[in-house]
């Protein structure tokens, strides 16, 4: 049954922003101009997270080249990207003394490299400004393009984020614009262009009118392409014009679809109906064996100091 003839479940039901903390994270958001996926999103979790000084940025605009049907982000003809911005994201995590950030993207198919060299230089920057913070990237599938994904992962960031969003059936109605197979390839990819120094993620909404096999079909396709870290949420329908919601998943099912999951050799599997793919990340940390493999390539690169 659809969500318009379904009222939403006890269990969807969040507290409204509050707290001192939150009113702090808000105006230094603010104060640097930058965007959240926490508000871009509308995320359900964006007041407990910004409660506790967490936040997720979104860079290269608030406009989408792709008009996704689950998305609440603006689709239009975006502005330039703001040259500034990595040093903005890098100079909020400072002040905010993150252990882990996350840095998510609008697609940018208007430009020639999907702007993998803006999500580079965030990298960079966060890192001059915060070398302990933990930076995770969730990027589009930059339209299969080896080179934008290599100039990503020539900047060393901790996590490679790609969504795969919905089973394989559902991808041409979900994501139309994005192909289910080519983004297992840029999990893949990303894997063996920084072989032993990176942890590939990718994330899944649940409710769209997926099968229990789909799922479990579709877990068995990203640990196939070497995926160690899975999300799964329940889908929200921003507003009307967005697809609907078929089913509404209790929590246990999700607490069971963990359970599955990570019998099939995920690291780290984060499952619920709030869930969302970077909610609680600071919760999973890469192994130490990734992080010293990155930081020894980065000192003999000269990008941090010797120990």
């Amino acid at each position: 049954m659809s969500d318009e003839h379904t009222r939403k479940p006890s269990w969807l039901k969040v507290k409204l922003p509050k707290g001192q903390v939150f009113k702090d994270v808000q105006k230094l958001v603010k104060g640097n101009s930058l965007v959240t996926v926490c508000e871009e999103a509308m995320c359900p979790n964006r007041g407990e997270c910004w409660s506790h000084g967490t936040a997720t940025f979104m860079v290269c605009g608030d406009v989408c080249t792709r008009a996704c049907g689950f998305c609440a982000t603006r689709t239009a003809k975006p502005k330039p990207l703001d040259p500034d911005e990595p040093a903005k994201v890098a100079d909020a995590v400072a002040r905010m003394n993150l252990n882990h950030t996350v840095v998510t993207m609008v697609t940018r198919d208007d430009l020639p490299d999907g702007a993998a060299g803006h999500i580079a230089a965030t990298i960079r920057e966060i890192r001059k400004a915060s070398p302990h913070t933990i930076i995770e990237v969730l990027t589009s599938d930059f339209n299969g393009k080896e080179a934008s994904l290599a100039a990503v992962m020539e900047a060393r960031p901790h996590i490679f984020n790609h969504n795969l969003e919905t089973v394989e059936r559902l991808s041409p109605l979900v994501r139309f614009r994005a192909k289910y197979r080519l983004s297992l390839q840029v999990l893949k990819r990303a894997l063996e262009m920084a072989p032993g120094m990176v942890v590939t993620k990718s994330g899944i909404m649940l409710g769209l009118g997926e099968t229990r096999d789909e799922i479990e079909r579709t877990m068995d396709d990203l640990r196939e392409h070497g995926v160690t870290v899975l999300t799964m949420g329940q889908y929200l329908r921003p507003s009307p014009r967005h697809l609907p919601v078929i089913d509404y998943l209790h929590p246990d099912v999700f607490a069971e679809l963990r359970e599955v999951a990570l019998s099939k050799g995920f690291r780290h599997v984060a499952s619920g109906p709030l869930i969302r793919s970077s909610h609680h990340d600071a919760n999973f940390r890469p192994e130490l064996d990734i992080l010293d493999a990155i930081n020894a390539d980065l000192r003999a690169r000269g990008e941090i100091a010797p120990e």
